[in-house]
């Protein structure tokens, strides 16, 4: 007889991060005992380590891949009607802009491609064909710096407060009693198998968890930790942030959220006058040698380097031009402004932009929730529910074929970005190792 969701016992690996907090939630709501639930993490929820823990996120409406309608929607609906959410989401509105003849041309078949979807979104979603148009809906934007743009403006759109959601889903699961690792005690070391099946996880410090199954939400980590074939690599994207006066916040409060896939995207500034900005490439890799649990020997592997471990770490002198580029572009009265904050955000990337979310082809009951390619904080609210259908054994067909175990398909190197990513091995001006301390 199988166990019910009474008694199974789940745990969560990366539980402090985007997939695996919404994964504990989803199976507390869904009628799992709270104390049955295990969530392990380097570091408290929200994880120093996860891309969600975060100032601000965009969230909107694309067609990246065949399911990714469904599960906008579904997200959409709940930023905007749950109670655990709704306080998140700023729903300011989403600026998408082109130019040049490659870049109009790629949005107009987005564009379009929402306007096929028959999913009502002709009726939030607006071409904007002139400048006069784009500074309607934007008007601190520079006429000059937007000279033959196009845009498409999403009124779905607008932006996450990420790390306060990810923070209201640890306090849910405090309050109902899950129980939480952290530390060594809550770092992965490898997982606890038995002829074939998966009994629980090993952590760093020799801490044994034992449960009926296991999800590995690990994120950028993931493919560090157990060997995923070199279906998802791990690159890491860069954002700064500035510092602004009481009136210049209070001129962009409520702004639509500006993005130019040339260029890169901004948000309103948060309630301390602190705005993010980022540009837009296709990611920095760090290949190293290193042998995750299943590899029989060491490969090559994209391995994240912490900022919470290593907070002196910045980003690319590379990435200083390019985001400085970027200030000019949107906000060109703010150039001279002092950036700080400069970091590296991790994420890992499949050949086609869909999740790897499926049990381990090799060990029963060892479930695969990761893979976000940098478009995952979105779905925060839903995609936990997603994951307990797949440990349940209900999970849709157009779901689990997306998400399926699918090595050798395609390039996650390049993924469905421009370009391959570039090595930070490559990349100067980044890495700031503390000098050591005097001894006294």
């Amino acid at each position: 007889m199988a166990p019910s969701r009474a008694n199974t016992r789940v745990i969560v690996v990366g539980g402090g991060g985007t997939i695996g907090s919404s994964t504990a939630l989803h199976l507390v709501r869904s009628g799992y005992t709270p104390s049955n639930i295990t969530v392990l993490d380097t570091y408290p929820i929200p994880s120093s380590q996860s891309a969600g823990n975060d100032l601000n996120k965009i969230m909107g409406i694309r067609l990246r891949n065949k399911v990714d309608l469904q599960l906008s929607l579904e997200a959409r609906q709940m930023w905007k009607e749950d109670e655990l959410f709704k306080d998140y989401f700023h729903n300011t509105g989403r600026l998408d802009c082109a130019h040049g003849e490659k870049g109009i041309a790629g949005l107009k078949s987005a564009y379009q491609a929402l306007l096929a979807a028959d999913a009502g979104l002709e009726a939030t979603n607006e071409w904007l064909d002139t400048e006069e148009e784009i500074l309607a809906k934007m008007p601190l934007l520079d006429r000059k710096q937007i000279k033959g743009w196009k845009a498409v403006f999403s009124q779905d759109g607008g932006w996450l407060a990420a790390a306060k959601a990810i923070n209201a889903i640890g306090d849910y699961l405090r309050d109902h009693g899950v129980k939480f690792g952290f530390g060594g005690a809550g770092t992965f070391r490898q997982p606890l198998l038995a002829e074939g099946i998966c009994i629980g996880v090993e952590t760093v410090d020799g801490t044994l968890y034992y449960a009926d199954k296991v999800v590995l939400a690990a994120g950028a980590w993931s493919p560090a930790l157990v060997d995923l074939e070199d279906q998802c690599v791990s690159k890491a994207w860069v954002y700064a942030h500035m510092q602004l006066t009481p009136r210049e916040a209070a001129a962009y409060k409520n702004v639509p959220v500006v993005y130019n896939g040339d260029v890169g995207f901004f948000f309103e500034p948060n309630e301390f006058g602190v705005i993010k900005v980022c540009d837009e490439f296709p990611g920095f890799t760090r290949f190293k040698l290193h042998q995750p649990f299943g590899a029989k020997a060491p490969k090559r592997i994209s391995v994240p380097r912490s900022h919470a471990k290593h907070p002196t770490d910045t980003y690319p002198d590379s990435s200083e031009v390019s985001i400085r580029k970027a200030v000019a572009t949107f906000l060109p009265r703010f150039k001279e402004k002092e950036l700080f904050n400069k970091s590296l955000c991790w994420c890992t990337d499949t050949a086609d932009a869909a999740l790897l979310v499926c049990e381990h082809p090799q060990w029963k009951n060892f479930v695969l929730a990761t893979g976000d390619s940098g478009h995952t904080f979105k779905l925060l609210p839903n995609i936990g529910k997603h994951v307990v259908e797949l440990l349940e054994g209900t999970l849709a067909e157009d779901l689990a074929h997306a998400w399926r175990w699918r090595p050798g398909v395609g390039d996650a190197l390049k993924s469905r970005r421009a370009a391959p990513a570039k090595d930070l091995a490559d990349m100067p001006g980044w890495r700031h190792d503390e000098a050591p301390r005097a001894k006294l």
